[in-house]
């Protein structure tokens, strides 16, 4: 007789892919790679990461934080789309005027940002490192500016950030503040 029992899993875990992923990547390019080596693999963790943070909440039998990262995930994907063709700002290698923000950008510091969120800093640091390393690509690559890719990350930040809560307890609670003379966003963080 076969007895299925289930239990939460130990968050330590759900990032082993990521981080053999992430070093992996950064450990074997070598010091004189060309930046369309860079390049690629800036796409590849691009993808990768937030498929990771999606992959987690299967991994940890998250229903909650699935629906999470959905909202996130669509709502990162939707304000890029609709910053890139109000802001028509011309990409520095010329090919078209979709530069900011940074749309490979947001969806690595998303995904890295929903693990943070949800299942813990010390989980994401791999995340992270990776989503740095895809805003440096794209500024390699001559697809973005720095003040591209920093949105961008601002961007994914914000949308895991707002949208995601804490699996645990919810340390960091952010907010928006509008009123008729009043935009604003607190932060309150409990230690």
């Amino acid at each position: 007789m076969f007895i299925y029992k289930s239990s939460k899993k130990h968050p330590t875990t759900i990032l082993l892919s990521s981080v053999l992923l992430t070093s992996g990547v950064i450990v074997t390019l070598p010091a004189h790679a060309d930046s369309s080596t860079t390049s690629k693999v800036g796409d590849v963790l691009a993808f990768a990461i937030p498929a990771a943070a999606y992959g987690s909440t299967y991994y940890m039998d998250d229903k909650e934080g699935r629906q999470q990262f959905y909202y996130s995930f669509a709502t990162n994907v939707a304000t890029t789309q609709v910053l890139k063709s109000v802001i028509d700002k011309e990409r520095p290698n010329g090919r078209d005027e979709d530069s900011f923000p940074s749309g490979h950008t947001s969806m690595a510091f998303q995904g890295a940002s929903f693990i943070h969120k949800r299942y813990g800093l010390e989980y994401s640091i791999p995340a992270y490192i990776g989503a740095g390393f895809v805003a440096y690509s794209r500024v390699e690559a001559d697809e973005h500016d720095v003040a591209d890719v920093v949105a961008g990350a601002a961007l994914g930040v914000a949308s895991s950030m707002y949208l995601t809560k804490s699996y645990y307890d919810d340390q960091l609670h952010i907010a928006t503040n509008l009123a008729p003379d009043y935009y604003g966003v607190s932060v309150h963080y409990n230690f």
